[in-house]
């Protein structure tokens, strides 16, 4: 597993607001991936620094990347320091297992998830 491998698995993850991918709107960039071992850590930009979103977004990466890698990987996903109001309150949402688990319980919240996370029709 490599930089190249994740970002393949993310890129094309739709953005909840827009009909256009993360990769398209520069929220996710290769050069904001690093994989240390069995660690994976992806930063990602959100549009706005106010973006509504951008929970949802972490939501849609952390799902994405814990469904496709091995279960020993650990995954970290984090907004770029300085681009949202609220990056603080985002990571910890994001990161925390349980507020993850029980935001998944939700089938209005899993629906926009698969949603986003649907492959790109050709």
């Amino acid at each position: 597993m490599d930089v190249y491998a994740v970002y393949d698995l993310i890129r094309d993850i739709k953005d909840p607001e827009f009909p256009d991918t993360l990769q398209d709107l520069g929220v996710v960039s290769e050069d904001l991936i690093s994989v240390l071992g069995n660690v994976v850590t992806v930063q990602f930009k959100p549009t706005v620094p106010h973006c509504s979103m951008a929970t949802l977004i972490g939501l849609c990466l952390q799902t994405k990347l814990t469904r496709e890698l091995p279960l020993t990987t650990k995954v970290d996903v984090y907004i770029v320091p300085g681009f949202h109001d609220q990056e603080e309150a985002v990571n910890k949402q994001i990161n925390d297992k349980e507020r993850r688990a029980a935001a998944l319980e939700d089938p209005n919240l899993l629906e926009m998830v698969e949603s986003c996370l649907a492959e790109p029709e050709d």
